[in-house]
């Protein structure tokens, strides 16, 4: 029987190798590292670039409301007559950004980018567990960005109630201009999305758990893997509720069930619907929402711990620490939901059940940061784009999570709750965060993918206008919501109450349209190194894990010889009686040599 799998497996091999066309080898690939490149331009660069456009409209809008602006009548057309912003079309983009970033480009874009390229070359493994699942995978993401940007060209426009499509705004098509068919399409987009990543999600998990190399104990994986294989586990358990809200809303939208409505009344009349609950839609849709959090922040984090031990050219402090807190946060986002509808009637004794679970999640999150801090404590730092990245990740980390500890209490949200302090702490702790850690593994594993560096000084240019005004745009935020402004309206103008807060309106824009103008440079850079980057060697960075010991070429099955074997974990930096100050994993122990405990 072994045989004939060999045998089998052998063949495919050939298969693979020697008939592959322009369509199998680009297009309908199911080599784990061109699936991982398809992700990075579809949900990074292309998702990307369209979400950060919208926000520089929302914000434009909001420090110049009511005037006329070529932008908008550019890109807007109708929705925007004489370049003054309709209002309709504000909440719209609000709603299709929100979703863009968090869904396309921080959920797929980070983790079918990252995922696939690393998870088969640091584990040793020729490629995924299903090639085939995996080009399904990207496919339907693909099929799910299309319908999702498709909205914009409907007549009544695209979807508009916030990217948490709250009914009954999501489940009346009569309620607005956006209920209509752009809110059927966010729905089916969103079904097709869900498929796409619980198909990729169930990849990584066999994969990591059948595939790795000899030696490559649970112990011994890169804290990336880890992080990976745990987002996974979240998002296997997590979506399929999303994916139950959303065809029921589709029931109460297109079938006249009553899930989430009840006592509905339109210019005076009253529909037919009752019985249903709104709540119960948010109950469902933020039990995904939470994890969703952490199915964002996880890769980035687990892209950063290999990237600071690499840097810092010393092991990772605290390895087992570190992946204890990972299943730590895996288990307690599952129980945190309800702090996100502490002023939805919950029941006090209820909501102060999950302000103790929100709050407990600081702990594990505070070992990662220290453990992040302690690691760079008298490290040798090699202050590249990629490790200035990851420090900037630790920073923002830290500054939003501390907000989340005012948000996550049901007695202070209250006065914060739906103001611009919640759009600040969730764009830096889970936003900013996430783009950082993108933006570090792209620039640290870049001479992996294209064989390639990208310009450092670009790089630095790139590091530094961003981190300036992430800070810069998010920061006086806060101020301006513990003010009171709410979050989501077009213009404050009509409110005297909040004319004090136009200038640092104004302030919070400049700094949004440098900081998107920037990202035009971490475009150039890649675009152009991917062609006329300076090559790099096979180990750039001096690094331990397997997937710098494979070729840098298109080849299926990545080693050309056998698997390497595992003889040590992945973080033995500076290990004293080495020549060298790093040890790749492949490298046998040698003899009287201890493994390090970690």
């Amino acid at each position: 029987m072994s045989a004939t799998v060999e045998n089998h497996i052998h063949d495919d091999h050939d298969v693979h190798h020697h008939k592959e066309t322009f369509i199998t080898k680009y297009i309908f690939s199911q080599d784990h590292k061109m699936i991982a490149k398809q992700y990075l331009i579809t949900g990074v660069l292309v998702m990307g670039v369209i979400g950060i456009l919208m926000s520089l409209m929302i914000r434009m809008q909001i420090a110049w409301p009511e005037q006329p602006n070529v932008i908008f009548d550019t890109l807007l057309g109708k929705w925007a007559p004489d370049g003054v912003m309709d209002a309709d079309i504000y909440l719209a983009l609000v709603t299709i950004h929100g979703t863009l970033m968090v869904f396309f480009v921080l959920t797929a874009g980070l983790s079918g980018t990252f995922s696939n390229l690393l998870i088969p070359l640091q584990i040793g493994a020729r490629d995924m567990a299903s090639g085939f699942l995996n080009m399904v995978s990207y496919w339907l993401f693909f099929v799910s960005c299309v319908i999702m940007i498709a909205s914009f060209f409907v007549e009544a426009g695209p979807a508009a109630a916030g990217w948490t499509i709250y009914p009954p705004l999501s489940a009346l098509p009569l309620a607005q201009g956006g209920s209509g068919l752009g809110m059927t399409l966010w729905l089916v987009s969103m079904a097709i999305f869900i498929a796409s990543s619980l198909l990729g999600s169930l990849n990584y998990i066999v994969t990591v758990i059948n595939l790795r190399t000899k030696g490559m104990s649970m112990t011994r994986l890169p804290l990336t893997i880890w992080a990976f294989f745990v987002t996974a586990v979240i998002g296997v358990i997590s979506f399929p509720v999303l994916l139950s809200a959303a065809l029921l809303l589709i029931m109460d939208r297109s079938f006249g069930t009553s899930f989430f409505l009840s006592d509905i009344f339109i210019q005076g009349e009253v529909l037919h619907y009752q019985g249903g609950s709104p709540v119960l839609f948010e109950h469902l849709f933020w039990f995904l929402g939470h994890p969703e959090v952490y199915i964002v922040l996880l890769p980035a984090l687990g892209i950063t711990s290999e990237i600071i031990a690499t840097n810092s050219r010393k092991p990772i402090f605290g390895y087992r620490a570190m992946v204890a807190s990972i299943l730590a946060i895996a288990f307690l986002s599952t129980i945190v939901w309800g702090h996100h509808m502490f002023i939805s009637g919950m029941n006090p004794f209820l909501g102060s059940v999950f302000t103790f679970t929100t709050l407990l999640i600081a702990i594990p999150s505070a070992v990662k940061a220290f453990n992040y801090i302690t690691t760079l404590w008298k490290g040798n730092l090699q202050m590249n784009p990629a490790m200035l990245f990851s420090i900037g990740l630790v920073s923002t980390f830290i500054t939003g999570g501390l907000t989340g500890i005012i948000l996550g209490d049901s007695a202070l949200d209250i006065n914060v709750h739906d103001t611009y302090f919640v759009v600040a702490h969730f764009h830096l702790v889970m936003g900013i965060s996430a783009l950082y850690g993108v933006f570090a593994g792209i620039y640290h594993w870049f001479p992996r993918m294209y064989g390639r560096m990208m310009n450092k000084n670009l790089g630095y240019l790139h590091f530094w206008v961003t981190a300036i005004c992430a800070y810069g745009v998010f920061f006086p935020m806060h101020f301006i919501g513990m003010a009171g402004l709410p979050r989501r309206y077009y213009t404050n103008s009509n409110f005297p109450l909040f004319d004090d807060t136009t200038n640092t309106q104004m302030v919070i824009t400049m700094f949004a349209l440098v900081g998107g103008a920037v990202q035009l440079v971490f475009l150039y850079n890649f675009i152009s190194s991917i062609f006329y980057g300076k090559k790099s060697e096979q180990n750039p960075w001096r690094s331990n894990t397997l997937e710098w010991t494979a070729p840098v070429k298109h080849m299926h099955g990545n080693w050309p010889g056998a698997i390497p074997h595992v003889y040590r974990w992945s973080y033995d930096y500076s290990k004293p009686g080495h020549e060298e100050d790093f040890v790749p994993q492949n490298v046998p122990l040698k003899e009287g040599e201890e493994e390090l405990h970690h």
